[in-house]
């Protein structure tokens, strides 16, 4: 049975939203996203249950949107550092559509006209001195 409101989509390493941080400071790294949550990878400790403010970069631009924790769990271990998942559920749906920044109709519109072209150096209208002064 499907309990998510939304369909999730995996998230290219190269796009803006691959990348999100905690209003704390801590950085997540976004493995898959819907427009009602993320699951996310980071070495802050994320405890279920806890609430969050976290910037996503979506397509309405930097987005300061308020999450809950689902569930976390330990991911991988290092000599030096622990890396969890959280599956974060956001309170507002956020728009991560992979498409891009959406442009007004009449921006899209505007033609540009050509300008002129540079003149040529013997007709540059430049002014030459005759005679050279002396000093």
């Amino acid at each position: 049975m499907e309990r998510r409101r939304a369909h999730r989509r995996l998230v290219a390493k190269g796009e803006a939203l691959c990348r999100a941080k905690l209003r704390t400071g801590g950085e997540l790294r976004v493995l898959d996203a819907s427009s009602w949550g993320v699951l996310a990878e980071t070495t802050e400790r994320l405890l279920p249950g806890r609430h969050l403010d976290v910037h996503v970069v979506a397509s309405q631009g930097r987005v300061l949107v308020r999450a809950r924790v689902a569930r976390a769990y330990v991911s991988r271990l290092d000599a030096t550092v622990i890396h969890y998942r959280a599956a974060l559920a956001f309170e507002c749906a956020v728009d991560v559509r992979v498409e891009g920044y959406p442009m007004p109709a009449a921006v899209l519109a505007v033609q540009i006209e050509p300008g002129n072209a540079y003149p040529d150096r013997a007709g540059s209208g430049d002014i030459e001195f005759a005679e050279r002064l002396s000093t």
